[in-house]
């Protein structure tokens, strides 16, 4: 599960062969959320407020990254850092 992304203690990752609709996983603490890349909405967990505003400002500015690496990972290629949230 390759770490793509870290910022304020919040790690995010991408599994390869993971199901569809494309998306990420956020961890912060002991919390953790899927994220849909397309609707930035939370499909599964929980994140603290303010844990999630960062992850929504972070994926809304780096969607089509995401969507980059989500096609390597179905492709079993290396995944592309992402720049964290500044």
């Amino acid at each position: 599960m390759p770490t793509i992304s870290l910022f304020f203690g919040i790690v995010i990752r991408m599994y390869y062969d993971d199901h569809a609709p494309p998306h990420f996983h956020a961890y912060y603490q002991e919390h953790a959320a899927v994220i849909l890349i397309e609707t930035v909405a939370v499909r599964d967990g929980y994140l603290p407020r303010r844990a999630m505003t960062m992850v929504i400002e972070w994926a809304s500015a780096h969607r089509d990254e995401l969507i980059a690496d989500w096609k390597l990972a179905a492709e079993h290629e290396p995944l592309n850092k992402i720049a964290p949230l500044e």
